[in-house]
């Protein structure tokens, strides 16, 4: 291994978990903050992770600050906020930004915390809870040149694919994106279902056709479980969440100037769940009631 850091994880949830884990197992130092959202950190902290009441005694001591909340408000909570990281920030510190963010926000927030002495990359992840605790994850970088090289050995931990977008910014920016096709093929796919269903088409019919012609891909596979034997684990991101990044998007296309009819009837489709706690792939159930 090459330099071992000592990191400050916010946000220990589905993804948190699993970063946590591999940084440990690679050798680095962990410290994070302990909060109701978290998943169970007993593992954790027997593998030595140490946790932390605030988010200004997670950055003390810490030579990168990991983030891995919901979206932009959380991401200013946690820097911002009374106790939070920005007071505890030292000098040359690293905040990596995991979460999904608007990308007008996270230009404030780098702004704020290179006055603050810090230095900032957006780090947007794909892929599910299952990867993270394997270490795959796909990661979307928006950072300079330099910060990239010298944080990708660390990012290598818990991470497979590392792409470097651009500047601070593009990581969120291309996941937004990233999030807009996948859950908008997602959206197509849910509906697709529900009619076939009430079509009185047999499943495994539909999944043959679509697997082998024009409607094959990842978003397929990840409902073929629910599809098949209403087993939603291939897709573990709530409906709330499916909400919030629409949202987003739209938000960033409106800023943008650009088209964004199909993301409004998107959103409209996962806005108008009575359960948004219901993981995404339990919309072919919720549509078809």
């Amino acid at each position: 291994m090459s330099q071992a850091y000592h990191v400050g994880l916010i946000g220990v949830g589905l993804m948190g978990h699993g970063i946590a884990r591999n940084l440990l197992s690679s050798g680095h130092r962990l410290s994070f903050l302990q909060h109701p959202g978290n998943q169970p950190v007993d593992d954790l902290v027997a593998a030595g992770a140490t946790p932390l009441e605030s988010g200004c005694t997670v950055t003390q001591n810490v030579d990168v600050v990991i983030l891995c909340v919901t979206g932009s408000p959380q991401v200013n909570a946690v820097l911002f906020d009374a106790a939070g990281v920005l007071e505890g920030l030292r000098p040359g510190t690293v905040v990596i930004d995991c979460s999904t963010a608007l990308p007008s926000s996270t230009s404030d927030v780098a702004r704020r915390v290179n006055e603050a002495g810090g230095r900032f990359m957006d780090a947007a992840m794909t892929r599910t809870p299952k990867e993270a605790e394997e270490g795959r994850l796909n990661l979307i970088v928006g950072a300079s040149e330099a910060l990239f090289a010298e944080m990708l050995p660390l990012l290598d931990s818990f991470a497979e694919t590392i792409f470097h977008a651009g500047d601070v910014g593009a990581g969120h920016t291309l996941k937004l994106l990233h999030n807009f096709v996948s859950l908008g093929f997602t959206a197509v796919l849910t509906e697709a279902a529900v009619a076939s269903r009430r079509a009185g088409i047999d499943d495994r019919s539909l999944l043959e056709v679509l697997g082998n012609g024009g409607g094959g891909g990842v978003i397929l596979e990840r409902l073929r479980p629910f599809i098949e034997r209403n087993d939603p684990s291939g897709f573990q991101f709530s409906v709330a969440n499916a909400s919030k990044d629409i949202g987003y998007y739209r938000a960033m296309t409106q800023d943008l100037e650009s088209e964004n009819g199909i993301a409004d009837a998107v959103g409209e489709l996962y806005a108008s769940v009575h359960d948004q706690g219901a993981s995404v792939p339990e919309l072919i159930r919720l549509l078809n009631d």
